[in-house]
This record gives structure tokens, sequence and C-alpha cells, in this order.
């Protein structure tokens, strides 16, 4: 453990310096890194025993920095798809109508939301959906809209329960 100590404590600065050239944040870059040299440790093992250590640590760190771009990204979508607006500042309105919505998604069922994510974030086809639970397009269709209705009406603060008929 020594020896790998010695590896990876002088590539430490110019992974940080990478890091904040792409995150333009300190904070961010900190964790970047730290979470690189987790990545590395945990798969010390995968590592080419000819290859460069500096390379493998940067692509690494480049490959986190990527999939948590994309992440972010997604969840920019999730939010346009829950506000409905692309607005570059957040106003508290939209903050709240946005924290709300996302309270509501939370309470459906797991179904319901996997479904809202794959088509409206992630942007798959009804087809492609219904490939992966392996049913009919139609059945995709039927439940999805059954998914955007629960989300509207736990959106609005309506009863998701049926109502009690009272009969004479």
């Amino acid at each position: 453990m020594n020896d790998l100590d010695e590896q990876l404590r002088p590539l430490i600065p110019r992974l940080r310096r990478f890091a904040i050239s792409l995150t333009r944040n300190s904070s961010s870059a900190d964790d970047l890194v730290q979470s690189c040299l987790e990545r590395a440790l945990s798969g010390w093992g995968d590592k080419r025993p000819e290859g460069d250590l500096r390379s493998w640590l940067f692509s690494i760190l480049y490959r986190q920095f990527l999939d948590a771009h994309r992440r972010s990204r997604r969840y920019a979508r999730m939010l346009e798809f829950f506000t409905g607006r692309d607005d570059a500042q957040p106003s508290v309105e939209r903050t709240v109508i946005a924290l709300s919505t996302l309270q509501a998604f939370d309470r459906l069922t797991a179904e319901q939301r996997a479904l809202l994510l794959w088509v409206s974030v992630e942007g798959l086809s009804y087809k492609e959906v219904a490939e992966i639970l392996d049913v009919p397009t139609g059945t995709v269709m039927s439940r999805l809209s059954r998914a955007r209705q629960a989300l509207r009406q736990l959106s609005d603060g309506e009863i998701t329960s049926p109502s009690l008929r009272i009969l004479k």
C-alpha cells in the first residue's frame, strides 16, 4: 500500500488542476478528484500493469465528470418536464412548484415513476418502453396516461383515492 501511496501522491495536484479546469469550482473539483481516486483504488486490479498510471487516472476523472454532467442535464430536463418551462433564472414560485411536483412524483408507484422517466426524461419511445416491460404498446400508452393523471392530481393536491358515493 505504501508503494501505491507513493505512486498516487504526486499525481493528485495534477488531477486537481485538471478537475478545476473542468468544473470551474474548487470544491466540486475536490469531490471529483476524491471520487476518481476511490474508483481507481477499487479498480486497481483492473489496471493494466504496463499502462500509464497518470493517463489512466485522467481518463477515470474525465469519465466521472462526463457522467455527472449527463446526470445534471437529465435532472434539468426532469425539472423542465415538471414545471413546463425553461427559464434561465428560477423564480421562487417555480422552485416551489418544482419541489411540490417532485414530492408528488415521489408518491407515485415505482412503475409510474419509471414510465414517466423513460418517456419524458430519457426520451424512449412507447415501443422501446413496451419492449422493456414486455407489454403491448397500447398498454404503455394507457399506463403512461394514468401516471400523468395521477401526477397532476397529486401536484394539485387532489385526493387520489376514489371518493365514496352515498347511496340512499
